[in-house]
């Protein structure tokens, strides 16, 4: 676990976390996101997913599928290990700041 805040963002955040269950496509995960009351463009999500593979926390390729006899490409994800880390780690450092929290009240001292 870290002791400083995570250089994670809550999006990132969000999105490691929603592919540490397994692959899924982009659709998926903004549908996720949406869940979580996050929207945004189609742009500014793969623009920020190909920021997340340029950190070389997740893995994107394209998949042929159908869809209603319609040859469709769509573009599918999974997390690597560098990923997980991080995400485990910014994890475990916003449990540790919650349990602190529930032991003891801060003070601006």
């Amino acid at each position: 676990m870290q002791d400083r805040v995570p250089s994670i963002s809550h999006l990132q955040f969000l999105v490691l976390g929603t592919l540490v269950v397994g692959e899924l496509p982009g659709r998926e995960i903004r549908r996720v996101m949406a869940r979580f009351g996050v929207r945004s463009t189609a742009a500014a999500f793969y623009q920020m997913m190909a920021r997340l593979e340029r950190a070389r926390w997740v893995e994107g390729w394209y998949e042929q599928i159908t869809v209603n006899d319609q040859a469709v490409t769509e573009r599918r994800y999974r997390i690597r290990p560098a990923g997980v880390r991080i995400w485990t780690d910014a994890r475990a450092f916003y449990q540790s700041v919650g349990d602190a929290a529930m032991r003891k009240r801060w003070s601006d001292a």
